[in-house]
């Protein structure tokens, strides 16, 4: 594995134990993400892939085996460490959207400011929200918009602090398929403006958007390769890359 990867994981393992029963869930996992890939992670449900896309994102800690990020080990920080390195250096977007209600969107895309030491001015939080096509509702309310509206306003909070990897849960799952494509066209220009993008779905037609895809079952990566023939969600045709 190459040292100037962004995310190297070595050798790692999650269980969970509940009530003196334990549940493994990722086994012997190592990868490596390079700054600038579009992942696909990709698996049916119980897969362990969300599991992974946790960890990665410190949302949450392996059970052993090493992570490595920007070359540092981090498997051994403390929770409020890897908050910080959270905060400063990572965005999420969920199938859930995670939106306030009956919150603006600039109020909504403002949220994580609260809980960041960079420099955010009000106009950054407007570009975040020009950036997904919503300037002109940048004061309407969360509940007066649609699903795929709320998506992007997901994605506009997730950019907000100009995180260095954008990370995608099921991005497309609560949508229509037009909504699906206008979520999956924002993703894949943010890639192409040198964000690292890592998304996480159980849809191959989903995951064909992305240039690689790490395919993995009952908790161990089955297959990882490129996509040769990548879908484009601006024109819908493929393209050879």
């Amino acid at each position: 594995m190459s040292d100037k990867s962004l995310i190297k994981l070595v050798n790692v393992y999650k269980e969970y134990v509940n009530d003196e029963v334990v549940t493994k869930v990722l086994h012997d996992v190592s990868v490596e993400i390079k700054k600038g890939e579009f992942v696909a992670i990709m698996g049916p449900s119980g897969s362990g892939k969300s599991t992974l896309m946790h960890i990665m994102g410190f949302l949450d800690k392996l059970t052993s085996g090493s992570y490595f990020f920007k070359g540092e080990q981090v498997s051994e920080l403390e929770d409020d460490e890897l908050a910080e390195i959270r905060n400063k250096e990572v965005g999420f977007v969920f199938q859930s959207f995670n939106l306030l209600q009956r919150t603006s969107i600039f109020d909504n895309v403002k949220l994580p400011i609260t809980y960041s030491t960079k420099n955010i001015s009000d106009k950054d939080i407007e570009a975040a929200i020009k950036s997904v096509g919503l300037y002109h509702r940048i004061n309407n309310l969360s509940n007066q918009l649609s699903g795929g509206e709320k998506q992007r306003v997901a994605i506009a909070r997730a950019l907000v602090n100009q995180p260095e990897i954008v990370f995608a849960d099921e991005p497309t799952g609560n949508l229509d398929s037009k909504s699906g494509k206008q979520v999956m066209e924002i993703l894949q220009d943010l890639n192409e403006e040198g964000k690292t993008v890592i998304l996480v779905t159980h849809e191959k037609y989903t995951a064909e958007h992305a240039r690689r895809i790490i395919k993995i079952v009952d908790g161990k990566i089955v297959d990882d390769y490129n996509v040769k023939h990548r879908l484009v969600a601006k024109n819908e045709k493929k393209l050879i890359k």
